[in-house]
């Protein structure tokens, strides 16, 4: 029987697995759609060997369940960045990382010929000057080599930027780092130079660190750069389900920006959808991939821009309504004692685009104009006893109000309601 081997292909992988059984929770191996059930029994057993002190595992009438529990605000690293260092490698390629770096030690210029030919008589390695050439372009990109061209030569060199070398240049690098590391989109990056010097992250704990957004970034690198180039984009979105279907559907849109909620953490993409002529938001966690369309560069993309700047003030959360749709205004009138100054704080700082005004003594009115009313309801609701008259939207929004508080009433066994109007 042969043992098991910890092999990575392609991250968007490892993402699903992590994401459906582990982080939401919400499957069993009976419900594993992909392959066979081997295979889920050996993406448990990888993610586990990450995340083993934060694995949780319970047995429900549909099978046992595994999910990834954490106290995000007591964790100094990231544990998700062990997913982007999982990868698989040749014979070939171990050898050329330990050999080509030990002879750019001296820090001397070579070609791929003098390289190729010290591997063979200083290690008695024989390799192709292609498999070189391709290895050394790799290490340039990511920032290892330098790679300098002369006529029809290229010539490698070991990067002289290290972290030792710049923190004793820039006091306090080292911090900056470990606080990047843990705080801000692409971690990962921060991460990796610190496990290449050997250090850790003691110094910062995030109250509120959503360590699952890291498993987005590998999506969100291909969005920015979409955005940069100013073409359209090709992304790939799921509807997960409890009954473990996944429905995937592929769509072309115009990125635009990256919307991250402060409340829950989420991040959504912000894009021109052609196909209903009107911006539609992505969460990035629904992305599986995002494919930038280089050929197909849109020549109207400020225009789309500036578009979007002008709706964005009429977007309580992350819907732009239905096509053609206006703004509709939607007006809450609240009774808030002086000795609960407080809560008019709270209105003040959550009403996002709306303004409040006051017209009473005790007596403040909430303006909203928004594409979709709806989106501000459960904003609204939490305010419920201090809501004096509701105006604005639809007749069914506001019926859908009153339902709702005649359905609390009702839970908390009130007899009379004559003053839900």
């Amino acid at each position: 029987m042969g043992a098991y081997s910890e092999l990575v292909k392609t991250f968007s992988c490892t993402r699903d697995y992590v994401r459906d059984f582990f982080i939401y929770g919400c499957k069993v191996r009976e419900e594993f759609s992909r392959k066979s059930t081997r295979s889920y029994d050996n993406e448990r057993r990888r993610v586990e060997s990450w995340l083993g002190k934060y694995f949780r595992n319970e047995t429900t009438k549909r099978g046992r369940q595994f999910r990834v529990s954490v106290d995000s605000g007591h964790i100094a690293e990231n544990p998700l960045y062990q997913a982007y260092y999982a990868k698989s490698f040749t014979d070939n390629d171990i050898q050329l990382h330990f050999l080509l770096l030990d002879l750019l030690a001296d820090g001397q210029e070579h070609t791929v010929s003098e390289l190729t030919e010290h591997l063979y008589k200083e290690y008695n390695k024989l390799f192709e000057e292609r498999s070189v050439r391709l290895k050394l372009r790799e290490y340039a990109l990511e920032g290892l080599v330098c790679l300098r061209h002369q006529g029809r030569s290229y010539y490698f060199r070991l990067s002289p930027d290290t972290l030792s070398g710049l923190a004793g240049q820039f006091p306090g690098l080292t911090d900056a780092i470990r606080f990047f590391s843990e705080i801000q989109p692409f971690g990962i990056i921060g991460n990796s130079i610190l496990r290449s010097e050997r250090l850790r992250n003691k110094h910062f704990l995030m109250k509120h660190n959503y360590i699952v957004r890291t498993l987005e970034d590998e999506v969100l690198v291909n969005i920015l750069d979409a955005m940069h180039k100013k073409c359209w984009l090709r992304v790939t979105v799921f509807r997960s389900t409890i009954s473990g279907s996944d429905e995937e559907r592929a769509q072309m849109c115009l990125p635009l920006c990256i919307n991250t909620s402060s409340q829950t953490g989420r991040r959504y993409l912000i894009a021109y959808q052609p196909e209903f002529g009107q911006f539609k938001a992505y969460r990035l966690d629904y992305i599986k991939a995002a494919d930038a369309v280089p050929d197909e560069k849109c020549p109207d993309y400020d225009t789309y821009a500036a578009q979007l700047r002008e709706a964005l003030p009429h977007v309580f959360s992350v819907s732009f309504g239905k096509a053609g749709e206006h703004p509709e205004p939607l007006r809450v009138t609240l009774h808030i004692p002086r000795k609960e100054s407080y809560v008019l704080t709270r209105l003040q700082r959550e009403c996002r685009c709306g303004t409040v005004e006051q017209v009473g003594k005790e007596t403040y009115c909430v303006t909203l104009d928004l594409y979709d009313p709806q989106e501000a309801f459960p904003w609204i609701r939490t305010f419920t006893c201090r809501i004096l008259s509701l105006e604005g939207g639809t007749e069914e929004l506001r019926q859908l109000f009153r339902d709702d508080l005649y359905a609390m009433a009702q839970l908390y066994e009130e007899e009379n309601h004559d003053d839900i109007s």
